[in-house]
């Protein structure tokens, strides 16, 4: 074991593989990656014919299956970033809308199983990196953190970069402030986690490595020599499109990482947005944006890449999302889903490797959000039903607890159905000439909407 004290860290990595090649749960189980963008439009990237330049992203898509009909969990930050982690509708995990720990008691529940606690159980060492928001302490209120959610080491932020992308100050290390950095949020992630990579870990397990960039969400920066190749220093449109190049060349780093290691080819990489773009024009002429179940709210890129197993440079229409990464991670790598906890999310693995016809989903995709008109939305098959709340809340912007028991009794009207294959703008209402389907598609919606809101926290009575 001499040997192992003079060899330099990445290729220690290295020999340790080898060494523990008949090993089952470093042999048979990849490493994990989960690349997280946060309000990354549905036509932003290279590969969905966006106006950025994302090598690095279209590379991803070339050695692995691209949806072209993905949705996040929400469409907003923390909901959708709690369904990613779950596996289940975030009402379910506790989490209504985006969160501000300063006022709100809303997080996370630690009762829910998450996918790093999942892969830690199998053997996994676990890193989480970025963007957290799904609630962390403050002076006012304890909350759980990434550790507490299955995460060894965690490098992260409560809501977004500040005061933006450049030199943010509100990174926390494993619980402890870090203090002014110099960079911008992608690279600064990137570095965290190749350290961890090459520096940090200490065992020769597997890894989760879960990065949520920040970009490009507002308030938004980039070094300017990328920003001039979309246009103006100072345009907007221009900067937004250089925070997303950015963050393609920090993923080429990451990915130059793993060849380095040697652990490309035993590597499953997810890609994803966790809401549509704030931007009009970045949502591929899909109706609405950030904030609204609308298609532009909701709908995102979806990459999945596992070199042998995953079909390559495949493109898929099947309707998919965010909540079902974690079943299809569980598929893919055949472990176990957690008993007597029911996931929303269905498992894509038969899709992903070239079994399209043994696909089933158990359940359509569902959404809520409080304050978007309409209110919810639910896919099943070709079409979308939208609908409208019965009640009315205050015009906060804010979310305020005082809200969920109405959320949570509350019913919906105006029902309106759309055939997105034929409609994906959704511009032409088709109830009133289906409503035998209108009632089907209903049905659906309540019963899956009443399983939800009976699971869902209280937190307006919430003390600890």
């Amino acid at each position: 074991m001499k040997l192992l004290r003079v060899l330099p860290d990445c290729f220690l990595l290295i020999f340790m593989s080898t060494l523990c090649a008949g090993d089952i749960s470093a042999a048979d189980h990849p490493n994990v990656v989960i690349l997280l963008a946060d309000d990354l439009g549905f036509q932003d990237i290279g590969c969905y014919d966006g106006p950025v330049s994302t090598p690095s992203i279209d590379s991803i898509a070339k050695r692995g299956t691209r949806f072209t009909n993905f949705y996040s969990g929400c469409a907003v930050c923390s909901p959708s970033r709690a369904t990613l982690t779950t596996g289940r509708h975030h009402i379910r995990a506790g989490v209504y809308s985006w969160i501000e720990d300063r006022r709100q008691w809303s997080h996370l529940r630690e009762r829910e199983v998450t996918l790093a606690e999942q892969l830690k159980q199998a053997g996994f060492e676990t890193c989480h990196v970025g963007k957290w928001h799904m609630g962390l302490s403050t002076e006012e209120r304890t909350k759980p953190t990434p550790a507490d959610h299955g995460f060894d080491y965690w490098f992260a932020t409560h809501n977004n970069a500040s005061p933006s992308h450049h030199n943010p100050n509100n990174f926390i290390r494993n619980g402890s402030p870090v203090g002014p950095l110099q960079g911008y949020s992608c690279q600064l992630v990137v570095d965290e986690a190749i350290d961890w990579l090459t520096n940090k870990r200490t065992t020769d397990q597997p890894f989760f490595l879960n990065f949520w960039f920040h970009e490009p969400h507002a308030p938004i920066a980039a070094p300017e020599e990328i920003v001039q190749e979309y246009g103006a220093p100072k345009n907007k449109a221009a900067v937004y499109s250089g925070t997303i190049d950015n963050t393609d060349r920090a993923i080429g780093r990451l990915l130059k990482c793993f060849d380095e290691l040697g652990v490309n080819k035993q590597t499953l990489i997810i890609y994803a947005s966790d809401n549509g773009s704030y931007r009009d024009d970045r949502t591929g002429g899909l109706r609405g944006r950030k904030g609204m179940n609308w298609e532009g709210g909701i709908r995102v890129p979806g990459i999945f890449a596992w070199p042998g197993v995953i079909e390559a440079d495949q493109a898929l229409d099947v309707p998919a999302g965010l909540v079902d990464v974690f079943p299809t991670v569980c598929g893919l790598l055949e472990l176990t889903p957690p008993k007597n906890v029911h996931l929303d999310g269905s498992d894509l693995t038969p899709l992903l490797t070239g079994h399209r016809e043994s696909f089933h989903r158990h359940q359509p995709l569902f959404w809520h959000l409080q304050k978007s008109r309409p209110i919810v939305a639910m896919r099943d098959g070709d079409y979308s039903l939208v609908a409208d709340p019965d009640y009315e809340l205050s015009t906060n912007n804010m979310f305020d607890e005082n809200w969920i028991p109405t959320i949570k009794s509350g019913g919906y009207t105006n029902f309106q159905l759309f055939n997105l294959s034929s409609d994906p703008s959704q511009t032409t209402n088709i109830a009133d000439q289906h409503p035998e389907l209108v009632e089907e598609l209903k049905g659906k919606l309540l019963q899956i909407n009443e399983s939800i809101m009976q699971d869902g926290m209280d937190w307006h009575e919430f003390r600890p």
